[in-house]
């Protein structure tokens, strides 16, 4: 199996992964990775809708994932026989908007996952100096992160990143003492220690 990063929104794919695509006998995606690559797709597309059963798939498949896919993505399907083709992430536009650097940058999702154990790894990196990129949870979004760094006496810029890559792409800053608010559930989350 190949999987293809797409990117995090439209032109955001790269020029492997339009090859990649455009060589395809057959297709498997998410319904958004689908519409995202759509214009590269020369043979049938399938929506997948059992990701734990990638590995039955053909090597020849062409697996689409949103984002990066070693990043929260299909990547982690991945066995040591498939090939995987990296995709503009959404760590990638949101530090690139922000101007922060991704050196200093640890990523964290606790999206679809155990938010305690996200929290706990979160903490630790605050306290090692990091910057944090954050999927977050419904039930650890950016309130409960403001909640944290005030608990830590931290100073941070937080910033919401929404629907990037897209027309409608909004970035929302605040602090802990005044967190955005997410308009939608699925977003990202940019901790910007103040040093």
């Amino acid at each position: 199996m190949i999987v293809v990063g797409v990117g995090v929104g439209p032109g955001m794919i790269t020029e492997e992964g339009i090859k990649a695509i455009r060589k395809a006998s057959v297709i498997y995606g998410p319904k958004r990775a689908l519409e995202i690559a759509q214009e590269y797709i020369t043979c049938e597309a399938k929506i997948i809708k059992d990701y734990k059963s990638l590995h039955f798939l053909p090597s020849y498949a062409v697996v689409l994932s949103t984002g990066d896919p070693m990043f929260s993505g299909l990547g982690q399907f991945a066995g040591k026989k498939d090939t995987v083709i990296p995709g503009i992430s959404s760590i990638q536009v949101a530090c690139a908007r922000n101007k922060v650097n991704l050196t200093n940058l640890c990523a964290i999702t606790a999206h679809g996952r155990d938010f305690e154990l996200a929290k706990a790894e979160m903490i630790r990196e605050l306290k090692n100096g990091k910057n944090i990129f954050l999927l977050p949870e419904e039930k650890f979004g950016s309130l409960e992160v403001a909640e944290v760094l005030k608990e830590l006496e931290l100073e941070a810029e937080l910033y919401i990143c929404e629907k990037l890559g897209y027309p409608e792409e909004r970035i929302s800053k605040g602090t802990p003492t005044n967190p955005p608010i997410p308009g939608t559930i699925l977003y990202g989350l940019l901790i910007v220690q103040k040093r």
